[in-house]
């Protein structure tokens, strides 16, 4: 609250000014991080206050906005750690997840006709304090799925320039990797998931705290290891847990292939590919990570079904847009 004070001039009249508004807490997805490790030792974030107004009608500052940087692919969720507040997809895309207060009112905010000397002034309102979540899931063109020593950080490691760990024992692969796969003068990336076991979807073994990597996923490759003595069952098991996960997983296109196939003979090959075949109710692909044999037709396979989905997505753009006949 101020009034002007001048000589010569015995009525100033109100010269207070308001104040400024404070800063926002903004999310923004940036190019080159892969992880929130950033995350895990800060945990408070704060922006800037808004500065006070004063006299002679000047505005107070707004107050710094803070951004905090995730990689793409991060999700936002609300303190119960469940509802999605924003999903930060693509490099760019920004939210503002607490909002600075509004900056007070001076005295020259409510001068009037009938209040010219106006004795009154509004406090600003306090800023947004929340509690959020933040959960990634990488961006892969086409995710690998299978029980654990199924093969799939063979084939990974076979297809592209990624190193997973690979060793004849269960649960190998205890973090997502991801390889860029060249087909045919054409790249996407695959991303390789820690096995699943039985009850995954519910929160058993490794699985289930993977399973939402590949919901971003354009299709699935389904590995079945050709030397189990039951590849229908393990088919099967794996089927059950994308139903059970839920996330629209189970719906995804797939592709299903044999693996393994350099260590069994080719009768082996024959019946449980037929097997296979007989319980997918689709084509199943014979492939070899170690001999290579099988591997491009697979990728094709893959590349066909991210090409289709680019172009089913491309026409609801074109459908929803503006200028769409």
């Amino acid at each position: 609250m101020s009034f002007r004070r001048e000589k010569f001039i015995e009525y100033g009249g109100p010269d207070g000014g308001d104040g400024g508004r404070g800063g926002d807490v903004i999310i923004e997805a940036v190019e080159g991080l892969n992880t929130l490790i950033d995350f895990r030792y800060r945990r408070h974030f704060f922006a800037g206050n808004g500065k006070p107004g004063m006299g002679r009608q000047r505005t107070g500052r707004d107050g710094v906005d803070i951004i905090l940087k995730v990689p793409a692919g991060t999700e936002v969720l609300d303190e119960d750690g469940e509802t999605v507040i924003f999903d930060l997809t693509a490099v760019g895309d920004r939210t503002i997840v607490a909002g600075g207060g509004n900056g007070g009112f001076g005295n020259l905010h409510f001068k009037s006709s009938t209040n010219q000397a106006p004795r009154r002034a509004n406090p600003g309102q306090p800023g947004v304090e929340r509690v959020i979540w933040l959960r990634l899931k990488l961006i892969a063109d086409a995710g690998l799925l299978g029980l654990p020593n199924a093969g799939k950080s063979t084939f990974l490691s076979a297809t592209s320039n990624a190193k997973p760990k690979i060793a004849d024992y269960p649960f190998t692969t205890l973090h997502p990797n991801l390889g860029v796969v060249a087909v045919d003068d054409a790249e996407f990336v695959l991303a390789d998931i820690p096995g699943l076991i039985e009850g995954a979807g519910a929160g058993r073994g490794l699985g289930d705290r993977f399973l939402g990597h590949v919901e971003r996923c354009s299709v699935l490759l389904h590995l079945v290891d050709g030397t189990s003595e039951s590849v229908e069952e393990d088919y099967e098991t794996i089927i059950g847990e994308l139903n059970s996960y839920g996330g629209g997983l189970a719906y995804k296109p797939r592709v299903t292939a044999l693996s393994k196939i350099d260590a069994m003979t080719e009768d082996e090959v024959a019946e449980r590919g037929a097997l296979l075949e007989k319980v997918s109710g689709a084509r199943v692909h014979r492939v070899s990570g170690v001999s290579g044999y099988g591997i491009a037709v697979v990728l094709r396979s893959l590349r066909s079904e991210i090409d289709a989905r680019a172009a089913r997505e491309g026409a609801d753009r074109d459908e929803s847009s503006p200028w769409h006949p």
